[in-house]
């Protein structure tokens, strides 16, 4: 559990125990369960909290190490069924909010996270069907992340459902889009098979509209979710650019995904500046060829991960902020350079971000062997034009997933996103198909106030260092296009980086409310159970909220 430095008791507290002469408040304690900033944070909704004081906690209450693991793997799997993925590939939002950031850093949530989900595939932990078996049948088109775990959330609840893939491997951008050095096939294919074990049934290189039509889908199954995913790039609009030797980014990280040898050359340019443009810099490395990134902004406004954007650089990717190309340069129908122009960041657009603007005679060529775009994507909705709201529009749904009758979306099909994002539209979509099919009144779940470091006693708790991924050395990196470049977290630095978490807005047996509480109206239960009140014996002197950590405590 979150260690809690003891302080010497303040001068109330020492006084006897039911001393008279002090005055007593109509005020009483009320334990009050809070929303951690990490959960909110979350598009996916994960138990932070749960998981990581499920190991924090379990020595303290008799539990051994594999059962607290056991534990935290099927609360991170009650909404995230893909753990190991998740804890490698997400930009970890949950870190950003972490109250412990006041304190000294984040809980390194995500590499708690990877661990978990390695644990769950080491010992072949397998996710449990929880409802009775269902005679309705669901069509989920697509098995990337938004499709897999709306497959995976109908299926525990007993649906019969039907994943529909159009590549030949399932995964989608996870697979197609993400190379193995993030993300090791092994451990992808592992998490699917998982899902796959719960009686979803598989079909690849079936494209809807072509080989089965949305009609068909609609008479054979009750509801139909689409999540086609966006794998189909966004050209950059300038002279040249249908040159031999220009790629996509998606269309270049895909082929390298599907065993394609693709021939770089000497020199690639990658333009753009997020995670695809990242992706397809480093694995230009990994096949032999030097590459520059051209990113028409400063690297403040990158919206890639940072830590990639940093390996990027470290490995040795030529990351050249403020250029955008204006020109791809050809001879004999083939690439040989790229002409860009120089950029100054003018008034913020849209986005929120200055926009770049062209600087007047600062134009510059760069040789080049091949030039791979990767400013963004769309979904193909080849054979399936009707789904789309308009020309220029993707599919439109609402807040529950929903598109009209039985048809349901989500995931980068609505709006490119994160990978968390995505698994939150598939079980969002889940919840609203299974209360649809079956006639089940939706609970209404109560909001909690979230619990932020000013309501808590951030001071009561000792620094600690965090524990960060350890990467391999940068020659190791290119023995193989796969070599993973992190590791998985030691047991011994888990368990530490696991009791950093502050446990925000939950009890976790710290005893501060018990030392301090002048009445002996508060009674200790056994390790792991909270805490009773005497109301009739309480003197509302306010103590124990005042002295609990965690803000668990409220005087009403």
């Amino acid at each position: 559990m979150a260690t809690v430095v003891k302080k010497k008791k303040g001068f109330g507290a020492a006084l006897s125990r039911g001393s008279s002469g002090r005055a007593i408040s109509p005020l009483r304690p009320l334990p009050k369960t809070k929303m951690p900033p990490c959960i909110g944070a979350c598009p996916q909704g994960n138990n932070v909290r749960g998981f990581l004081t499920a190991i924090a906690q379990g020595e303290g209450i008799g539990r051994t190490l594999d059962e607290s693991y056991a534990l935290a793997w099927n609360i991170v799997t009650e909404t995230n069924p893909i753990p190991a993925v998740i804890g490698r590939v997400c930009p970890h939002p949950c870190e950003t909010k972490c109250n412990r950031k006041d304190k000294d850093s984040p809980v390194a949530i995500n590499n708690v996270e990877r661990f978990i989900g390695d644990y769950g595939i080491e010992k072949n932990l397998a996710h449990k069907i929880t409802g009775q078996k269902k005679t309705q049948r669901v069509a989920v088109v697509g098995a990337g992340p938004a499709g897999l775990s709306c497959a995976f959330h109908l299926a525990k609840r007993g649906y019969s459902v039907t994943m529909f893939e159009v590549f030949a491997e399932t995964g989608g951008m996870l697979r197609y889009g993400i190379p193995a050095y993030r993300l090791p096939r092994k451990v992808l294919d592992a998490e699917i098979k998982k899902i796959l074990e719960m009686g979803v049934e598989l079909k690849t290189n079936c494209r809807i509209g072509k080989d089965i039509s949305m009609e068909d889908l609609h008479q054979k199954f009750d509801s139909v979710f689409v999540a086609i995913g966006a794998h189909k790039g966004l050209r950059l609009g300038v002279k040249g650019e249908d040159a031999q030797g220009v790629y996509s980014g998606v269309d270049f990280l895909h082929r390298v995904a599907a065993g394609e040898k693709v021939d770089l050359g000497k020199q690639a340019v990658i333009v753009g500046g997020g995670d695809t443009a990242i992706d397809a810099a480093r694995i230009a490395l990994r096949l032999g060829t030097k590459a520059t990134i051209l990113y028409r902004r400063t690297k403040n406004e990158m919206p890639a991960i940072n830590e990639e954007i940093e390996q990027a650089e470290h490995e040795g990717v030529d990351i050249q902020y403020l250029a955008a190309p204006i020109e791809i340069l050809s001879e004999g129908g083939r690439v040989k350079g790229i002409k860009a122009i120089r950029m100054e960041l003018g008034e913020p657009d849209a986005s929120g971000r200055r926009r770049p603007v062209p600087m007047a005679g600062s134009e510059f060529e760069i040789p080049m062997d091949s030039v791979i775009p990767a400013i963004s994507q769309e979904p193909d909705f080849l054979g399936l034009e009707q789904l789309q709201a308009g020309p220029r529009d993707w599919i439109k749904a609402d807040a529950k997933r929903k598109v009209k009758d039985t048809l349901y979306a989500g995931g980068d099909v609505l709006r490119l996103g994160l990978v968390v994002d995505a698994l939150g539209h598939g079980r969002q979509a889940a919840d609203t198909i299974h209360y649809s099919l079956s006639g089940e009144q939706e609970p209404v779940i109560p909001v909690m106030a979230e619990v932020t470091s000013d309501k808590m006693r951030i001071d009561l708790y000792e620094n600690k260092t965090r524990h960060e991924t350890t990467l391999i050395a940068n020659e190791a990196r290119f023995a193989a296009i796969d070599v993973e470049v992190g590791a998985t977290l030691a047991a011994s630095d888990l368990m530490d980086e696991t009791k950093r978490c502050m446990s925000c807005g939950y009890c976790f047996n710290c005893e501060k409310c018990w030392e301090y509480c002048q009445d002996s109206a508060i009674v200790k239960g056994k390790k792991g159970e909270i805490y009773t009140y005497k109301s009739e014996v309480c003197t509302g002197c306010k103590k124990c909220a005042e002295e609990c950590p965690c803000g668990f405590i409220d005087m009403v």
